[in-house]
């Protein structure tokens, strides 16, 4: 039986070949996440776990990159609106989370800019296929706000404390051969050959014998679902911030295109 993904209108999904479904962002502002893409992100993982003709997911970003991450318009309403904040505080609880449980192992291909809710899906994919000069982001402390998401669960995981440290503090962005190098992507190729490479491996996968790359997947998510706790104090921090001046002053910056100032009452001569 094959599953109905009509509910999931801000997402593309074709069939390359038998096994395999992929899932296509391609979408205004770079593939933005706005409120329906970002609610319809969360929950159609556990679709795809249902779904018996997939036993494969491969995700991808159509046009210039992966995804741009969260849109004005989202990030307008969690600023503005208390009930939007939690919803969405929900919603990005259940991406994580989905994704870890999805028992169908997820591949995604990366190339142009990843940042946000888009990175969250990449990052937590069991394989990660990225692009040499493929841009990521986590973006949290530069908006404003704690890195909550997926952060906190996994990139100490994938690349060590300290790296983690280091990028989530200061936001500095990272190449996909950086990414490699480090340990936070499984493979770095050339751009030309991401979607091909990313499919090969999606197809492997496919013609795997199911139920044991399925409990492998579910068996090494438990390093997932250890730190939950770790998770659920992040995105607590994450949305507690979105009530707060700083996030105000990170997103004018963005809108602005200039840098941000957290500290207005020093006089910094680098800026």
């Amino acid at each position: 039986m094959t599953a109905s993904y009509d509910e999931f209108d801000e997402l593309t999904f074709d069939r390359p070949r038998a096994g395999v479904l992929r899932i296509t962002l391609d979408g205004p502002g770079l593939n933005a996440v706005g409120p329906a893409l970002h609610r319809q992100i969360a929950d159609v993982w556990r679709v795809v776990d249902r779904d018996e003709a997939t036993d494969v997911l491969l995700l991808r970003g159509a046009g210039k990159g992966f995804s741009s991450g969260g849109s004005f318009e989202l990030l307008d309403q969690m600023i503005d609106e208390p009930d939007a904040r939690l919803r969405v505080l929900r919603e990005a609880r259940d991406l994580v989370f989905n994704i870890v449980d999805c028992s169908k192992p997820i591949v995604s291909a990366v190339h142009g800019p990843a940042v946000g809710a888009g990175l969250v899906a990449a990052l937590l994919a069991d394989v990660s296929v990225v692009g040499r000069t493929a841009k990521i982001i986590d973006g949290h402390t530069r908006l404003g706000v704690a890195a909550g998401d997926h952060a906190a669960i996994c990139w100490p995981l994938l690349c060590g404390m300290a790296k983690a440290k280091y990028l989530l503090l200061t936001c500095d962005p990272l190449s996909g051969e950086e990414a490699e190098r480090i340990g936070l992507v499984s493979l770095c190729v050339d751009d030309d050959e991401v979607q091909d490479r990313a499919m090969a491996i999606a197809g492997q996968l496919a013609d795997g014998p199911p139920n044991a790359i399925r409990w492998t997947k579910h068996t090494l998510n438990h390093w997932y679902r250890a730190q939950a706790a770790a998770f659920d104090a992040s995105l607590a921090y994450e949305f507690l911030g979105f009530g707060g001046d700083e996030v105000k002053e990170g997103l004018a910056s963005h809108r602005e295109k200039r840098v941000p100032r957290f500290r207005p009452d020093r006089d910094d001569p680098a800026r």
